[in-house]
């Protein structure tokens, strides 16, 4: 009976976790780890994103450094294309990363330096459709070396 029990409560708690992990893959609407942590300059990271009802996103962007990241800002563009490859939203942003002493302004964790950095709190799409959500940088140095990793993560997902 005791066994029973233990395997129960272990199912139920495998079920509980994957169902956790589920929704936090939903909120992750683009990922990319980067090669050897260089991002080129016209490396594109985007994902074609499904609209199937109108649809207000609260944008984040994640972003994941190395030490060997030289510049204290990052400079990006974010844009949204609609399903016939027009701009729907277009944001430059740049982002200061060290102090004024040139420190991160993050804890280092796993050997990286995690930003979580506002992108669009109110992007409303109210038609349907396929929409692509694009991120550039936009750092004239090419390759931008010392970047681990990027998600652009959805704060409300429907």
């Amino acid at each position: 009976m005791k066994k029973l029990v233990v395997y129960t409560l272990s199912v139920a708690i495998c079920f509980l976790l994957a169902e956790c992990r589920q929704e936090e893959k939903k909120s992750e609407l683009v990922h990319r780890e980067f090669y050897q942590t260089v991002w080129e300059r016209f490396d594109f990271v985007g994902e074609n994103i499904e609209v199937t009802t109108p649809t207000t996103f609260d944008l984040m962007l994640r972003l994941r450094f190395t030490d060997d990241y030289v510049y204290d800002y990052i400079s990006m563009v974010f844009t949204v294309f609609d399903a016939s490859g027009t701009p729907y939203r277009s944001k430059a942003y740049r982002f200061k990363l060290k102090d004024e002493e040139g420190h991160w302004n993050s804890q280092l964790v796993d050997g990286c330096y995690t930003f979580e950095l506002p992108i669009n709190k109110a992007l409303q799409i109210t038609e349907t459709g396929t929409y692509l959500f694009q991120i550039e940088q936009t750092i004239p140095t090419t390759p931008l070396v010392g970047v681990k990793e990027l998600s652009l993560i959805n704060n409300n997902p429907n």
